[in-house]
Parts: C-alpha cells; structure tokens; sequence
C-alpha cells in the first residue's frame, strides 16, 4: 500500500520541483555607487559612474552593487556575470529622457538595464526603478482627459494628421533620434530586459514608467520574479508588465502588476526563428494581483515555439480588460501542450473573464491594419489546457472563443462560477471548450 501511495507522491513533487529554478549565485563583495562619484541630485547625469562600478565589480568576479537613498539619473546601465543592482529604500534609478544618452555605436536603442548572455545577474532592493517612459511613448487622445492633453501639447512634440495621437517627436527640450515620428516611435525599448541569460532574479523593487515593455527576460533559464511591483499609467501604450519570452524554469511569485498593456505574458515567438529557440516550458505563475491590463495572464500574440507546462494559480485579476487572455493569428502562432490554471479570482473585467482570440493583429500606434491574406503557416493551436476553480463578479462576458476546431480544441473550465451583465459565452464551435459545473449569473 505505500508503494502505491508514494509514487504519486513523488511525481507530484518532482513536477513541482521542476519548475523551481536554479538560485543566483552573488558573491560577498559590495561596491557603493557613491564611491565611483555618482550624485543624487536627480540632475547629475551617473551614466559614467554606472560604468566604472559595473567594471570594478567585475575585476573582483561580481558582487553587489549597492545604491543608496536618492534619486540617480543615469543613461543604460549594463549589467554583468555574478552582479546584484541592490536598490536601499528610498533609492530611485532614473532614465534621462535624452534619447541620444540611450543609443549604441550602432545607432541602436538599449533597454534602460540589461544583461545579455550572462549568468547569475540580479536586481534587488526596496527602491524605484523609472524609465521615464512618458518622453518616448506616444498618447492617444481618447485615453486623455483634456487637461492632460493640453499638457503634453505644452511640451510641444507632434500631432497626427487626425487629430488623434501625440508623439514625442519635436519636444522643446529634448532633441529627436529619428527623422520622423513614426520611426522614433518604433525605436522605443524595454526598461529592464535580459537577454540569453542563465540564473536571473529581481526581488523587492519597483520598475515603473517603462518607454515600452517593463520587465522582460528573453531566451533564459532560471529565472525568479518574486515582490516586484511592475507599474506604469492605464493609458501606457504598449505598456507591458512582465513579458517571459522562451524561458525556461521561471516562477513569477507574489508580484503586483498595474500596467497598460497585458499584465503577465507568455510569448514564444514567431515563426521559423522561434522554433529554433524553443518553447516557454516549466513556468509557475502564482499569488500574484493585476490591476489595470489588457490581459492578466496572457499567452501570445506569438508562440510558435510553442508553450508547455505552464502552471498558472492562486492569482488575482482586479480592473483587468480581460482575466484568462489567450490571442493569436496565422503566421504568429503554435502550440500549447499542458497549461494548468487554478484558483484564479477576478473582479470588475470590462471584457471577457477568459478569451481565445485567433485573428490577433499587432498594429504599432496609428497604423492601420493591412488586411494581408491569411497565411496557413503557423496556425495557433490551444488545446490540453485545464483551468478550474475560477470565480469572477463582474464581467461583460464569461467565455469568449473565436476561431474553428484545427485553433481551440481540448479546453476545459470547470468548477467555475461567473457574474456577467451581457453574455455568458459567445463561442464559435460549441466543441472548443468544455464546461463542467460552471455557472453563470
């Protein structure tokens, strides 16, 4: 009888296990920002102290680099092998708005922190990294009141031919990097972003007004989120909370997310290039608050190298336009095997609780859809995903699925009760998704 018990058990918990990742590893060694001649001040540019604190850190084989009490302006800050960034209450990390400060030999952009093919690189603390996001995103006027309208025209900057967008293009008081608002518009980066990295923590601190998404891990392994506040306004375009991009081993754990885009994301890629670089696979995503977002978890627009083992429980969506948010389209798209959510509770949604979305198009800020032929490469494909114990109040409508057969199949929702004031579900194919003891009031 205990052999039959124990093995169970010990799946349950080698699956578990598996999704746990590898710790960072930080050496004993402490550098202070102020020793390398940085200057609170808020008006001091500390690009060049940055630096030499990176440098001196790494001479040593990694460490902490401490930032104390005060409000930092700085241009990117580039992170190495065995660091820590460790922000003291009460620190602030500000981007200069100065575009130029933020360009590469290249010409190219770079996000405002990141690490790229390092291991064991850290960001902690109690502090407040900002992005200044404002002096790079643009505004659509039916997100604005008056007021704030008129005070973005004051900075100057340019106005669409219709009437309906700003852009920071012609500011008075910072110079352009592009020839055009659109272009400069297209050149907006992330805030904290690693790129191909083994053994990746933040912890504690908050990242906040993002140019365009906030906290973004790409191609890495290991990786641990835990008591990050992720913020930014409602009406941020583009403004993303945390997007895991093809990572593997990565817990997402008792962080706040109040953004203006999807709130946590799931993305895999698309097409070709994504299959060579793999899945998202093994993810816990969970005790976990979104507020204003477009999603609060969120799988896609692209993952066609596809999503596996993701386990997605105990969170709360409140103020969300959508709760549960899986979107798509032809080309973009690829294949989910073995997504569990649970325990999700949600209230105020303006849209759907949980949606399937296959005709997805990702249209920067005042372009309009193309109307391209639909491709037959790359079809989104949702199946053999279980969500159960989902309670929502407040929601226009509970399910929502668009698409046919071959793009959502295999879906169960059970043990599930939803409180809508327009439709209980609007679903294309009735055989999409099953429903077992879900309720609708």
């Amino acid at each position: 009888m205990k052999r039959i018990i124990a093995l169970p058990l010990f799946l349950l918990v080698t699956l578990l296990f598996a999704q746990q990742p590898a710790p960072v590893q930080i050496p004993d060694y402490s550098v202070n920002i102020k020793d390398f001649g940085a200057v609170a001040d808020g008006h001091t540019l500390n690009t060049a102290a940055f630096e030499k604190a990176v440098v001196q850190l790494a001479k040593n084989g990694g460490g902490h680099l401490v930032v104390p009490e005060g409000l930092y302006l700085t241009g990117p800050i580039v992170l190495k092998d065995c660091m820590d960034l460790h922000l003291e209450r009460g620190a602030m990390i500000l981007l200069t708005p100065d575009k130029a400060q933020h360009l590469d030999k290249n010409g190219k952009v770079r996000p405002g922190i990141s690490a790229s093919k390092r291991h064991d690189v850290s960001i902690s603390g109690e502090g407040i990294i900002d992005g200044n996001g404002a002096w790079w995103r643009p505004v659509k006027r039916s997100k604005v009141s008056d007021v704030e309208w008129k005070t973005f025209l004051s900075h100057g900057g340019t106005v669409s031919d219709d009437g309906s967008l700003w852009y920071p293009f012609g500011l008075k008081d910072y110079a352009d990097i592009a020839p055009d608002a659109r272009a400069q518009e297209r050149m907006r980066t992330h805030l904290v972003r690693f790129t191909d990295c083994e053994r990746v923590s933040v912890t504690g601190v908050t990242i906040q007004n993002a140019p365009k998404f906030h906290l973004v891990p790409s191609h890495c392994q290991d990786v641990c989120f835990e008591n990050v506040t992720v913020r930014c306004p409602w009406n941020a375009q583009n403004g993303d909370g945390i997007d895991i991009m093809q990572c593997q081993r990565v817990v997402v754990r008792h962080c706040t997310v109040d953004v203006g885009d999807d709130g946590i994301c799931m993305k895999g890629g698309a097409g070709k290039v994504a299959l060579k670089n793999g899945p998202c696979k093994d993810i816990l995503i969970e005790y976990n608050t979104v507020y204003h977002a477009h999603g609060g978890f969120v799988i896609g627009s692209e993952f066609s190298g596809g999503m596996e083992n993701i386990t997605v429980r105990h969170n709360t969506f409140s103020g969300t336009d959508t709760g549960l948010r899986f979107k798509s389209a032809p080309e973009r798209g690829g294949v989910t095997k073995n997504i569990r959510i649970s325990d999700i509770v949600m209230n105020d949604i303006q849209g759907e609780a949980i949606v399937f979305e296959t005709t997805y198009a990702d249209r920067p800020a005042g372009y309009e859809d193309n109307q391209a032929a639909v491709s037959e490469a790359f079809i989104p494909d949702f199946h053999d995903i279980v969500m159960e114990r989902i309670t929502c109040w407040g929601a226009k409508t509970g399910i929502r699925a668009s698409g046919n057969l071959q793009m959502i199949h295999d879906i169960t929702v059970k043990d599930a009760v939803f409180r809508v004031w327009d439709k209980p579900t609007q679903i294309d194919v009735p055989q999409m998704i099953t429903l077992e003891n879900v309720r609708f009031l």
